[in-house]
Order: structure tokens, then sequence, then C-alpha cells
């Protein structure tokens, strides 16, 4: 046996009992329960799609969405000029809302379609605060995501005025606050202590995967409750039956983000919590025949 044979093997023999020491020394940290998130059976969180409707963004077509039988609603959310709180029209390019009071937003779109400058007029709750669909549906999980970027003046501003517009409704227990920006979530938490339901952001997601694959998942410390999973990241599939039960042991509940229902009755073997769809009707069709 030669020389690099051998301290190849050491190197091996000494990972090995690195692994096995982690392993009893350091015990996983499930996260505690929270309120939001308890369902006695699959939710179906749906995400309203402007293209498919020029008012989807007011409260009647909300409440449709809501008479199907959804659990919530996934919202994106922005800030106004005067630090207002919507949830963002599709249609409107990054950073526009920015530019813009609630009341320009509302009297005003400023979108290059003509067409659509009348719909908004006609129907001033295109443009709605986040505000009146707490209030209007104090029964349904929303979810909501953080959309202005850590890096702007609007961004430094949201996750405190988020935290003081859930205090003011009351409505800590039945949210989910999120973003793709994990710095954003952090920034949250800092007055949210925990109080709130998180969800994962992009690098959360990311590490959770990595510490799943790499055998040293004991060591993984979540801080999310949540995860919303896209079918995969880059070429890594996260749709898999190990993946979830990792997380579920955590404690995490684990929602599958559907772009497509064909490979429903495959996805809904994984045991997720929950989905989130622009097709709820489709889902909770399949589900109530299931």
């Amino acid at each position: 046996m030669g020389r690099k044979t051998k301290v190849a093997l050491t190197v091996g023999a000494a990972s090995v009992a690195a692994w096995a020491a982690s392993k009893v020394v350091v015990k996983p940290e499930p996260r505690a329960e929270k309120k939001a998130l308890q369902f006695s059976e699959i939710a179906v969180l749906a995400e309203m799609d402007i293209a498919e409707d020029p008012s989807v963004h007011s409260l009647t077509a909300y409440t449709k969405t809501a008479d199907l039988g959804v659990h919530g609603f996934v919202v994106d959310i922005r800030l106004t000029k005067d630090e207002e709180i919507i949830i963002a029209p599709d249609m409107l390019p990054t950073g526009a809302i920015a530019d813009y009071t609630l009341a320009e937003l509302k009297n005003d779109y400023p979108s290059s379609s003509d067409q659509t400058k009348t719909a908004a007029k006609e129907d001033p709750t295109l443009i709605l605060p986040l505000r009146d669909l707490l209030k209007t549906f104090p029964q349904l999980l929303i979810v909501i995501s953080m959309g202005d970027s850590p890096d702007t003046y609007e961004g430094s501003l949201i996750p405190s005025k988020l935290w003081r517009l859930l205090k003011e409704m009351d409505a800590a227990e039945r949210v989910v606050v999120t973003s793709t920006y994990d710095e954003q979530i952090d920034r949250f938490n800092l007055y949210a202590q925990n109080s709130v339901a998180l969800g994962a952001g992009s690098e959360e997601i990311k590490k959770a995967y990595v510490a799943y694959t790499s055998k040293f998942g004991h060591l993984y410390r979540p801080n999310a409750d949540l995860f919303c999973l896209p079918e995969k990241i880059g070429v890594f599939p996260l749709a898999s039956d190990g993946f979830v039960q990792f997380l579920q042991q955590l404690n995490i509940n684990v929602f599958y983000e559907m772009s497509d229902t064909t490979d429903l009755q495959k996805l809904s073997k994984l045991e997720f919590s929950g989905f989130i769809t622009k097709k709820p009707k489709d889902v909770l069709a399949y589900f109530n025949e299931n």
C-alpha cells in the first residue's frame, strides 16, 4: 500500500469519524408550530394571473376565487411613493410603482396600454392595497412576498411597514411573510421575532438542498416555516420524496408551485402540505374527487 493510499484512507476515516461525532452531538431543531400553517387537509393557494383577466386585482376577482374554496392567496407586494403597500400588478414594470402615489396609480394607471388605463379608471380597485385584502379575507392564509429589492429606498422601508400593518390589522397569525431576497425576510423578522410564519428565500432553499444532499443534513438549522418549491433550481430537481420528507421532519410546511396540472396525480403522492397554482379550480376539483 503506497503512501498516498494510506493518506487517503486516513482522511476518509477522519471524515467518517467527524460525521459520526456530529450525528451524536448535534440534534435536529424543528421549527415551532405556526398557527397560520395548520391545515387539516392539503391546502390550495391561488396565485392570481393578471394576464388572463384585466380585473384580476379587484376584490371582486379575489372573492370569486375565494368562493371556489381555496385556502388562501399568494401575493407580491410593493411600496408606493406615499408608502402604501399594494399588491403589485404584473403588467407594471419593475420599480414603476415607487414613482406613483396610491391615488395616482388608481386615477392614471401608468401603462403603455390605453385599454389598461381605461380599465383601471372604470375599476379603481384594479390597484389593490394589501390592507383591503387582509380585511376582506380574515379566514384565509395570505402568503406575502416582499418584491422590492433591499438595495432600494422602498425595499429598506417595506419590512417595517409590513410589520406595522400586520399588527394594526391583527393579522400576524394568518399570514406567511417571504421574499426572493433572504435579506428582506431577515429584516422583517427583526421586528416580528419569529411571531409570524416565514417563507424561505432563494438562498435558504439552496442551503437546505445542499444540506440534504451532503449527508450533513442534521447540521441544517432552518430559518423558515414554509418552503414554496419550484420544480427545480437550475438542473437540481426539488420535487423529490426525500427532500420533502427531510423538510417535513423539521416541521417545515412544503408547498409546490404548480405551473401545469397535468402531473398533479404524480405530485399528489409526494405528500406536499399544499399547492400554489394559477388554476385553483382544477386542483380543487382533483382533490375533491380523490
